[in-house]
């Protein structure tokens, strides 16, 4: 339809064009997005997991004030989260040999942490952490 100076009107909606530049700015924020999204995740866990190996060694400090040996000192737990039914992220375990005088927990990532840049995260009687990246300052 024609106003009075021959012009047609506008019918006030997008043109496909306006409609693709959306959606172009909408995947590059997505992009960028979601990777920082799932490092926090996998960061989180990883935090959990920390805490869970602290919580064993202090229960395996315990005992030791108890029985004067780690020895006898066994896992209350072996998952992290230790929650039940949840997703198991981290395997702990004792790396090595359990001593009289010395023990090294460790936590190993499974399942979609294992591409956790820290990988296997661990802690020794004397509180010394390690991680099998080799770097503690981001991972500790």
């Amino acid at each position: 339809m024609s106003n009075s100076n021959g012009k047609r009107g506008s019918s006030g909606g997008f043109t496909l064009i306006e409609l693709m530049i959306v959606v172009a700015v909408i995947a590059v924020l997505a992009a960028i997005a979601f990777p920082s999204y799932q490092e926090q995740v996998r960061k989180s866990r990883r935090a959990l997991a920390k805490a869970d190996l602290v919580q064993l060694a202090q229960s395996a400090e315990r005992s030791y004030t108890i029985n004067n040996t780690y020895t006898k000192f066994a896992l209350p737990f072996d998952t992290s989260p230790h929650d039940a039914g949840g997703a198991v992220y981290y395997s702990l375990s004792f790396d090595g040999a359990v001593t009289d005088t010395t023990f090294k927990l460790q936590a190993v990532p499974t399942g979609i942490q294992s591409n956790d840049k820290c990988g296997t995260l661990a802690i020794d009687q004397t509180g010394k952490k390690y991680n099998s990246s080799g770097e503690t300052g981001d991972c500790w």
